[in-house]
């Protein structure tokens, strides 16, 4: 369908994209949401002035801010009007423009940065990685639900995505008649294959693998997991979209985190990127992923200075069988 604008509309959203700094803005946006911070090391610009561009376009209905404790993040703007045309104007702006370019090499820094602060955060605590989670929450009565929600099975494949100390895969592979976990960090690959080969889990693999791309077929798993994985992201709603891509015609995804909280110190000492998820943003991410038969439970903490723990789950639809002719 041709998207259709009033006159005064398509004026506001074209004076709003219609600035170099602000089409630049879009254009990082496009790749992933950004923090105000990150977007000021890109642009190489100071707050105050990124602040008024970001203003300007989330006015005009093209960017979306949301709070996540003390940081402030922005992303493109939800689908409609004003998202299709942020889309067609980026779409005539030639991908080779040394402008974009430069801001593009600049974004990556920012990843490489981030990724490498994650990485050594990741590496210095591998050993006390389930030490660390159980900080926050009880992992008893948490497995316990999650094995709830995957359901009895058996199940043909199980992908475990940021698999971490191979947790979730001693906790689901036994049902599984294969299961793969992937990881970025090899610290935890190597101790999660000490773990699973301890539990005597010999159709467990685990490889070296990024959640953004996979490199797995579509639709090949029945049960798909992500376990304490969304909130070290900076594009946590690709990752869905991806672990989404996996799941089998009656297969489950299955995203265990934190609901939304304010304890900024996880940022700041334990490299946590979104301070939890709002379920209306999370139920959005599993319908564009095209799943559907969406759940969501909530496990409280043991006191008000805890972390609530929610898992969703979410499935795709079985294909109608075609009658024989």
């Amino acid at each position: 369908m041709v998207m259709s604008l009033r006159m005064d509309q398509a004026v506001e959203l074209l004076r709003a994209a219609g600035e170099p700094t602000r089409l630049r803005i879009l254009a990082l946006l496009r790749r992933e949401e950004l923090a105000v911070l990150e977007l000021c090391r890109v642009l190489e610009q100071s707050q105050p002035r990124v602040s008024r561009h970001l203003k300007l376009l989330a006015e005009a209905g093209l960017v979306e801010r949301f709070p996540d404790g003390a940081w402030v993040f922005y992303r493109l703007g939800a689908a409609g009007e004003a998202r299709e045309l942020a889309g067609e104007v980026l779409a005539r702006v030639a991908s080779d423009d040394p402008v974009l370019l430069r801001d593009a090499e600049r974004l990556q820094a920012v990843r490489a940065e981030r990724a490498s602060e994650a990485g050594a955060y990741f590496a210095r605590n591998a050993a006390l990685w389930d030490e660390i989670r159980s900080l926050y929450v009880s992992e008893t009565d948490v497995e316990a639900a999650i094995l709830d929600a995957a359901g009895p099975g058996p199940f043909k494949r199980l992908v475990d995505l940021g698999t971490g100390a191979g947790r979730m895969l001693t906790l689901l592979a036994p049902k599984a008649e294969a299961s793969v976990g992937l990881d970025l960090s090899q610290q935890m690959l190597n101790i999660a294959r000490t773990r699973v080969a301890g539990e005597g889990l010999d159709r467990c693999e685990l490889r070296h693998g990024d959640i953004f791309g996979t490199r797995l077929p579509d639709e090949s798993a029945d049960l798909v997991v992500v376990h304490q994985v969304l909130h070290y992201l900076g594009d946590p709603a690709a990752a869905v979209r991806e672990a989404g891509r996996l799941v089998a015609p009656g297969g489950r995804l299955l995203i265990v985190d934190f609901a939304p909280h304010k304890l900024e110190f996880l940022r700041e000492q334990h490299q946590h990127r979104r301070l939890g998820f709002p379920e209306a943003e999370m139920e959005r991410w599993l319908r564009d992923a095209g799943l559907s038969r969406i759940k969501a439970a909530a496990l409280p903490p043991a006191d008000d200075a805890g972390l609530t723990v929610k898992i969703w789950t979410a499935e795709r639809g079985r294909q109608p069988q075609r009658s024989a002719a």
